[in-house]
C-alpha cells in the first residue's frame, strides 16, 4: 500500500497452491506458537527460566556460569544462544556488531478486529507493506487476533536517547507520529492510537561481514549471538538451521573430538550467516530509498504462483 492508504498490489487475489508438496508454498506460524511446540517436545526442566547470565569463566575444561538471581551452574559445553548482547560471544570473540543505520519502532495491537478494524479488514489475515519517505511500515496479522507492526527509519544510533521522547506516554508518542508521518493517511494512526505500551525501540545492528574466529573446544554460538543482522526474513530460519547442524556435528561421531565438530559447524554457519548479513544490509538500503515500493511490487510480481 502507499502512505495514503491505497492498495497498489494485492496478493490475496492470486490463487496459489497451498500444499506442503509445493516447494513455493510459504507456510507461516506465530513465533510464540512455534516456541511452545518446541518447548513441549522437551523433557521437563530442560529449560530453566529466569536465569539471566551475568558472567562465565573457565576452570580447566569446564565452564562456571553465574546468573543474576544468584544461582550458578557448571557445564562441559556452552552454546551461546543469548541474542544480540550475548555474554557468551564476548568470551569467543572481541569482534562487535556495528549500527546498521536504522531504528525500528515495534508494537502490538490486541483484539485488532475491535481496536483497529480498518487495518484488520485490510490485512485479511496477511501482511501489509508501506514504503514512503525513507520509512518502512510492516504490519502483520497474528494467530491470537492481534496485530504486530514495526516502522523502521534511518536515524542516528542515539536518536531515541537524545530525542527526549517518552515512548511509554501515548500523548508524546502521538505527537511524534503526527510529525514523522505528516502526509500519511489517518488509517495508519489506528495502530499507534491503540498499541500496547511501551512501544519497543530497537536500533538495528549487524556483524562485520569479514568476522571470523578460531574454533574453541567447548564453547560456540548460534543465531543472533553469532550473526546479528537487520530483519531480512531469515533470522529465525538461520538460528534453527544453526541448532540443527550443530547438534548433528556434536552427535554424529564423524569428528575426532568436540573442537573439530564445532569447527566444522562454525565454518558453514559463518559462511551462510555472513552472506545473509550482507543481503540484509543491501535490503536496508533499498527498502528505505527512492523507488522502494516499486521494487517490492516487482519482487512479488516475479514470484511464481
Amino acid at each position: 500500500m502507499d502512505q495514503c492508504g491505497n492498495i497498489v498490489y494485492d496478493e490475496h487475489i492470486n490463487a496459489s497452491d497451498k500444499s506442503f508438496d509445493n516447494e513455493l508454498f510459504r507456510p507461516e506460524i506465530d513465533r510464540g506458537d512455534l516456541r511452545d511446540i518446541l518447548l513441549e517436545s522437551l523433557k521437563p526442566d530442560t529449560v530453566v527460566w529466569n536465569c539471566h547470565l551475568v558472567t562465565l569463566s573457565q576452570t580447566g575444561n569446564r565452564w562456571k556460569l553465574e546468573f543474576k538471581n544468584g544461582s550458578m551452574a557448571v557445564a562441559d559445553i556452552v552454546i551461546g544462544a543469548d541474542g544480540a548482547n550475548s555474554k557468551v560471544r564476548s568470551v569467543i570473540t572481541s569482534v562487535k556488531p556495528f549500527y546498521a543505520g536504522i531504528t525500528i519502532f515495534q508494537g502490538n495491537v490486541e483484539d485488532a478486529e475491535a481496536k483497529a478494524p480498518t487495518i484488520h479488514r485490510l490485512l485479511k489475515g496477511g501482511k501489509i507493506y508501506v514504503h514512503s519517505g525513507g520509512k518502512y511500515l510492516h504490519v502483520s496479522s497474528k494467530g491470537d487476533g492481534s496485530i504486530d507492526f514495526y516502522m523502521s527509519s534511518q536515524l542516528d544510533e542515539n536518536w531515541v536517547k537524545n530525542s527526549g521522547i517518552d515512548f511509554t506516554d501515548r500523548s508524546q508518542l502521538m505527537e511524534r507520529c503526527q510529525k514523522a508521518l505528516a502526509g500519511w493517511a489517518d488509517i495508519w494512526f489506528e495502530l499507534f492510537e491503540n498499541v500496547s505500551l511501551p512501544l519497543l525501540i530497537r536500533p538495528q545492528y549487524c556483524v562485520p561481514l569479514d568476522q571470523t574466529w578460531e574454533a574453541h573446544s567447548t564453547i560456540t554460538l548460534l543465531g543472533d549471538a553469532a550473526h546479528i543482522m537487520p530483519p531480512s526474513g531469515e533470522g529465525v530460519n538461520l538460528a534453527m538451521l544453526d541448532a540443527l547442524e550443530l547438534s548433528e556435528c556434536l552427535t554424529s561421531g564423524d569428528f575426532k573430538n568436540v573442537q573439530v565438530a564445532i569447527a566444522a559447524y562454525e565454518k558453514q554457519m559463518q559462511v551462510r550467516g555472513l552472506a545473509e548479513a550482507q543481503a540484509s544490509l543491501e535490503m536496508v538500503q533499498w527498502m528505505h530509498g527512492e523507488g522502494a515500493m516499486e521494487k517490492m511490487i516487482q519482487l512479488f510480481s516475479e514470484m511464481p504462483s
